[in-house]
């Protein structure tokens, strides 16, 4: 029943008052008894009602008229919201139930660090109790890197710390937010890998640091026995010369090993220092026409802005760029530096006009020692770690690579700065050390 009828409803009860009030002589009191009865009856109704939202869990009670289908409409609207409730506390069970199933640490704590939920695993990895929960994540884990981090905010990347305490236990953090700004935490042991990666990297540079003398001594050598051919068998030239080339790899090979595991072991580090691009340009610019005298290098300088980051990092980094362009293309062609911004992002692109590169190998071209052809790389002397340490680079500095090549028709490779990564406090900064 709508308004309308309820309305022609109370009209015409006044109506069928007032003709049979006219029939004895007194319309007005008939009319005015009728609407008393109706005012009886809808508050009887609405008695019903107060009763009923009391306990709305039982159906409703027998009402009539408009009374009746508000009543309805309610139990409706109470029985669906009820369900709806249900379904969600089902969900949040079931998806309580699966995080508490799970091997890695979860907690749920609000917008205000505080703590509503978490399972066993993040019980022991964080060191809380039982008695924890309703209370301040900012007063129960004290590792400092943990609360700048949750602190901060910025959630882009996950956090590896270690604990206090002589366990030396290493965590690594994951937060998502969800809901009205409550956050998802996921904890991880990663000692065991963390370890593993130590004991890589302390591999890596062991061996290479320990080849490096008789590497040296060999190089000593043969340069010297080559630097006197005149004295040689004819027979014995072509070998050491090869034997020389070999060895000068293999220590260009040590020196990016070297270099590549110093990059990896800093990434993740926060780069507050202002480079200067243009005239890390230049200088890569001068230094190619001594190293490279009859190669054409040219530089495209649209911008001025600066990046933060570390300057040996950007210079291996583009250097490595230029040298692949250089060696991939032909004597009499044209190499080109561009710094620009291009749809906000600052970008150093390194373009050659060389043999390209099939594009198939393109996803696989920063893996260590991936060779497009394993004959072309053995002739330019490459160690197949020189892409590898230009990801290494970008990453550290929040940056990605980006490449473009067809075969016949050149390459293009593109590190690129977002402009938000950037910017302004390193500008600020430059400007005032040299103010």
């Amino acid at each position: 029943m709508n308004w309308t009828s309820a309305a022609t409803r109370v009209a015409s009860l006044i109506l069928f008052a007032a003709a049979l009030g006219g029939l004895y002589g007194h319309p007005l009191w008939a009319v005015a008894g009728a609407l008393l009865g109706l005012v009886v009856f809808w508050l009887y109704q609405m008695h019903m009602v107060q009763k009923w939202l009391a306990n709305p869990t039982q159906p409703p009670p027998e009402t009539y008229g408009i009374w009746g289908d508000l009543l309805s409409q309610m139990y409706q609207l109470q029985k669906k919201g009820r369900e709806a409730r249900a379904h969600l506390q089902s969900t949040i069970d079931y998806l309580q139930n699966s995080f508490a199933s799970m091997r890695d640490g979860v907690a749920i704590v609000d917008d205000h660090g505080i703590l509503k939920w978490y399972n066993e695993p993040a019980q022991e990895l964080l060191g809380l109790r039982p008695e924890d929960s309703g209370q301040s994540l900012m007063n129960l884990v004290r590792a400092p890197e943990f609360l700048r981090y949750f602190k901060r905010g910025e959630f882009g990347e996950p956090l590896e710390y270690r604990t206090a305490g002589d366990s030396g236990t290493w965590l690594r953090l994951e937060i998502t937010r969800f809901g009205d700004g409550d956050r998802l935490l996921f904890i991880r042991d990663v000692t065991a890998s963390v370890h593993m990666e130590r004991v890589r990297k302390d591999f890596v540079a062991n061996v290479s640091h320990e080849l490096r003398t008789p590497l040296t001594v060999i190089s000593g050598y043969l340069a010297t026995f080559l630097g006197d051919t005149e004295r040689l068998d004819p027979r014995y030239i072509k070998p050491l010369e090869q034997m020389l080339q070999q060895s000068e790899r293999m220590e260009n090979l040590l020196k990016d090993l070297l270099w590549l595991s110093r990059i990896e072991s800093e990434q993740g580090t926060q780069r507050h220092v202002p480079v200067d691009i243009c005239s890390l340009l230049t200088e890569l610019q001068d230094e190619l026409r001594l190293t490279q005298p009859a190669r054409r290098v040219e530089l495209d300088l649209a911008t001025d802005q600066l990046i933060a980051g570390d300057y040996r990092e950007l210079y291996s980094a583009v250097s490595n760029l230029v040298l692949n362009a250089i060696k991939y293309s032909k004597d009499d062609s044209l190499v080109n530096i561009r710094w620009s911004r291009q749809n906000g992002n600052y970008t150093l692109t390194v373009s050659d006009q060389g043999i390209g590169i099939d594009a198939r190998h393109i996803p696989r071209l920063t893996e260590r020692f991936y060779r497009v052809e394993d004959s072309r790389s053995s002739a330019t002397g490459g160690t197949g770690l020189g892409l590898a340490i230009v990801k290494h680079v970008a990453a550290t500095h929040g940056a990605r690579l980006q490449i473009e090549s067809k075969l016949g028709k050149g390459s293009a490779f593109s590190l690129i700065f977002p402009a938000m990564a950037q910017g302004d406090a390193a500008v600020r900064h430059a400007k005032a050390s040299v103010a």
